[in-house]
């Protein structure tokens, strides 16, 4: 019997296994085997983490360039309104007879209040042939006038309507900023807490091997005293690979979030330069979850907020301002096309000579040219057309929003009924636990004094480490479901 036992004992000792010097040291004892403390580490916490995603990731970079975009949008929109230098020569000469020589130039400078185009122009026309209405003065000939329109384009037209929607594009721009940012921060916190679970779990699983593996050197230390039945060493070696097995997955997951985490891990400098990859330190952990919700107002909170600066009800409202404008736009065009032109005309002085303001052709009341120019469809058919295309337009975007709301209010009452029915199964949860470490340290007991067997004893113990994942894996729902109640307010934690 007693070569029997030698002979097993050798061959479980001849079993491929992993024993540290630190585990080999250990006594063996029948009593309650208390996992080691892991080695205090680097906390990186989820602020931390948002705060670094917020200052230097690609994406929320990206997102504040759309807004710099849209100013240029609006930058081009103003130059309707930028001064305009002109001047058109023309000449014909034919036979040895100069037939005209023509030459007139000028600036035009529009105002924005009004429509109106402010125009000064300089006329210089000789020649055998020249059009009597043609003929100026041998200096030439000087005019300062304006160019009003009466009926259409008086209160808004084509340049002022194409600036007031490039100012208005600029909020369409910053809520696509807001959405963006909002996604970014709301897949980072996801891929923060899946790091979370991974770690837990591979904590708990990896002390659970290491229990496993002192209670194997334990048993087959008892029995090389004769103390404990071989079976027992072979149970508890099964486990202990089991959990072995479980480790290495774990140690996989917990590899996999890490990569996934330090995708979201960028550095750049204050000048605005090309963000830089940034690996995190293999020594960071991550923080505990923080206190569940107690502020019952705070969904109130994020539905009024939600109603008045959700990027989506945003963009709708700034489009339905565009509709509005191009409305306002295409109702003036049902207006007769009236514009009223008046100048008043001055020989410019000669060479050497100042301008005398008393003379008969200088900038007076008789010297004017003044002009009207009507235009009228008279079926308006494409401006009525148009109209009405814009009109239904605006209706459309109005009952898309109220739907937009409605869905906004929805989503954020549904994630706050998910939040709260978590905290109600973490709470019922950790006093599972708690009882199942009881019946576990009960259990370990009743081994102790050999009225349990060690197949028991593994069967709580790894009921417990389950029912810890399980745990960590609420508190993770938990912390993702609050990331999605503020997500689906349109916003992120922190944001003002």
């Amino acid at each position: 019997m007693r070569i029997l036992i030698g002979i097993c004992l050798i061959v479980l000792g001849c079993l491929p296994w992993r024993v540290s010097a630190q585990l080999a040291a250990r006594p063996a004892s029948g009593t309650t085997v208390v996992a080691p403390e892991p080695n205090p580490a680097a906390v990186f916490t989820a602020g931390d983490f948002f705060q670094a995603v917020l200052q230097h990731h690609p994406i929320v970079r990206q997102a504040a360039l759309l807004s710099r975009e849209a100013q240029q949008e609006v930058m081009q929109a103003r130059g309707a309104f930028d001064p305009k230098l002109f001047s058109v020569y023309d000449r014909k000469e034919f036979g040895r007879s100069l037939y005209y020589d023509k030459w007139q130039s000028g600036l035009s400078v529009p105002v924005l209040p009004g429509g109106i185009d402010v125009k000064m122009t300089y006329d210089r026309n000789m020649g055998e042939y020249l059009n009597p209405e043609n003929r100026v003065p041998s200096s030439g000939l000087a005019a300062v006038g304006v160019s009003v329109p009466i009926g259409q384009g008086l209160l808004i037209d084509a340049r002022r309507t194409a600036l007031r929607t490039a100012q208005l594009a600029v909020n369409l721009a910053d809520a696509d900023r807001l959405k963006l940012i909002n996604k970014t921060l709301f897949d980072a916190a996801k891929s923060y807490w899946d790091w979370y679970l991974a770690y837990q779990q591979y904590r708990f699983v990896e002390d659970g091997y290491q229990l496993a593996d002192m209670r194997f050197q334990a048993i087959r230390q008892r029995a090389l005293l004769g103390d404990a039945a071989i079976i027992d060493t072979t149970e508890a070696l099964i486990t202990a690979q089991d959990r072995l097995v479980q480790l290495r997955q774990a140690e996989v997951e917990l590899q996999n979030t890490r990569l996934r985490l330090t995708a979201y891990l960028w550095n750049s400098d204050e000048a605005g330069g090309n963000p830089q990859p940034v690996d995190m330190p293999a020594t960071v952990v991550p923080q505990s979850p923080p206190a569940q919700l107690d502020d019952e107002q705070l969904l109130q909170q994020l539905l009024n907020r939600a109603a008045e600066q959700h990027p989506e009800l945003l963009k709708l409202t700034a489009k339905g301002q565009q509709l509005a404008i191009e409305e306002r736009f295409r109702r003036s065009l049902l207006q007769p096309q009236i514009a009223l032109s008046a100048s008043l005309l001055s020989r410019t002085p000669e060479a050497g000579t100042g301008y005398d303001w008393a003379s008969y052709y200088a900038f007076r009341a008789d010297n004017h040219k003044i002009g009207i120019d009507l235009t009228f469809p008279l079926f308006l058919r494409k401006e009525r057309g148009k109209l009405r295309q814009v009109q239904i337009k605006s209706q459309q975007n109005e009952l898309e929003r109220q739907q937009t709301g409605r869905n906004i209010a929805n989503d954020v009452q549904t994630a706050w009924n998910e939040l709260k029915a978590l905290e109600r199964q973490i709470a019922v949860q950790e006093k599972t636990v708690a009882n199942q470490r009881t019946l576990l340290q009960a259990e370990q007991q009743k081994f102790d004094i050999g009225e349990s067997s060690l197949f028991l004893v593994n069967s709580r113990e790894t009921k417990l480490i389950d029912l810890q994942i399980k745990l960590e894996e609420l508190r993770t729902k938990h912390q993702k479901a609050i990331a999605g109640l503020w997500y689906a307010a349109g916003t992120h934690a922190g944001a003002n």
